[in-house]
């Protein structure tokens, strides 16, 4: 999950994803009552408003977090870090309480990474080989300020799997289902959850180049995931 620049310091490494699975699959899938209602996302950027699972007092809920985290010190609410790099996050002043205390799931069907070609920037859409949801790794603030509390978030990333690594050096933490509980639990502590970080693996997932249309956050149409290309070679897949 791709973009261009750098957002309060940190490189932006995962930076678009998508969300069109309905919202009857979605309330199974993560066990949450989102009343029936999400309008497919096919181009999410940062600075906009996405679907989180929370589980502050143990009991699973939807929320509608900001991706750009501002923590609860922070002068004024621009636009935080939209991602935090997991091997380092617990000893960040940015990131380390969240990771304490406020982890979340982000619900995702795909993301995009942006393979640089000369001056050219060509996107490419990944995502499970069967298609379904998943949790990406989240960490989630409030800031205090004089319009209100601001919910914020943003996205863990890792080392890349043999797929993501053919377009980018980074991915974001995709959580194996049996550490969502783990995971969105504060009782257990950062130390236990290192195997979280270890890439999700390549041989479950697929990628393809796609229409240049996601490059701009105006678009968010099933025309962003028009394929532009033949899928990229998945390791163990013979070619």
């Amino acid at each position: 999950m791709s973009g261009s620049g750098h957002h309060a310091g940190v490189t932006v490494m995962c930076g678009r994803f998508t969300l069109t699975t309905p919202a009857v699959e979605l309330e199974r899938r993560f066990l949450v009552d989102l009343q029936g209602r999400h309008v497919p996302r096919y181009n999410v950027a940062p600075g906009q408003e996405v679907l989180a699972v929370v589980a502050p007092a143990g009991e699973r809920r939807p929320a509608r977090l900001v991706w750009g985290l501002i923590p609860p010190w922070a002068q004024d609410p621009r636009p935080g870090p939209i991602n935090a790099r997991a091997e380092t996050a617990a000893v960040r002043p940015m990131f380390r309480q969240a990771l304490r205390r406020r982890r979340c799931l982000i619900p995702a069907d795909g993301f995009y990474e942006w393979l640089r070609r000369e001056k050219a920037r060509l996107p490419v859409f990944f995502r499970l080989r069967e298609g379904e949801p998943f949790a990406l790794a989240g960490l989630y603030e409030r800031w205090d300020g004089p319009g209100g509390p601001r919910w914020t978030c943003c996205i863990l990333t890792t080392r890349p799997n043999e797929l993501v690594g053919q377009v980018h050096d980074r991915m974001p933490v995709i959580l194996r289902r049996q550490w969502e509980e783990a995971w969105l639990d504060p009782r257990v502590p950062p130390e236990e959850l290192a195997p979280v970080w270890e890439p999700f693996p390549a041989e479950a997932m697929e990628a393809y180049p796609v229409s240049p249309r996601v490059n701009s956050p105006r678009y968010d149409d099933p025309g962003c995931l028009a394929p532009a290309g033949p899928p990229l070679s998945r390791p163990g897949a013979g070619g």
